[in-house]
């Protein structure tokens, strides 16, 4: 146990945040994620939602200021009538932890093919739809 670091952070998962370097991408991915097709690493949270971990990850977790947007949302497919409703959450989330940020919006395949190529892939257990993140590390200073 550590003091000071959110209990949600498992140990596999503080060592590759750790591990990660300036611009290397995490993937926080919803329940319908294809989490483990995807990743080169996979760190399972399944009893915990996207915002709940988002928020400890980001206690500890720089985000890229060199970047337009260091935060990229999977986008809704067209024609799918669906508005986010956890989105607002996620950019409350990241103002009150890193301050004002761009977030873009990546078409669904572009989406998995970046979490391909990610340093790992977060699962959980997050119910609500259109709820995957990536984030860019930034530098520690």
């Amino acid at each position: 146990m550590l003091k000071g670091i959110s209990p949600v952070l498992s140990p596999e998962l503080l060592k590759i945040l750790c591990e990660m370097g300036h611009g290397d991408e995490l993937v926080i991915g919803d329940g319908n994620f294809p989490a483990a097709s995807c990743a080169q690493r996979l760190v399972r949270l399944d009893g915990h939602g996207v915002c709940e971990i988002l928020d400890a990850i980001l206690q500890i977790f720089p985000l890229d200021t060199y970047v337009e947007a260091p935060v990229s949302l999977m986008q809704v497919t067209p024609g799918d009538d669906y508005k986010p409703e956890i989105w607002p959450e996620y950019k409350k989330i990241v103002k009150d932890r890193e301050g004002d940020h761009k977030f873009v919006e990546v078409e669904r395949y572009e989406f998995y093919d970046r979490a391909k190529k990610a340093y790992a892939i977060v699962a959980t257990g997050e119910s609500a739809l259109y709820a995957n993140i990536i984030l860019k590390k930034g530098v520690v200073k």
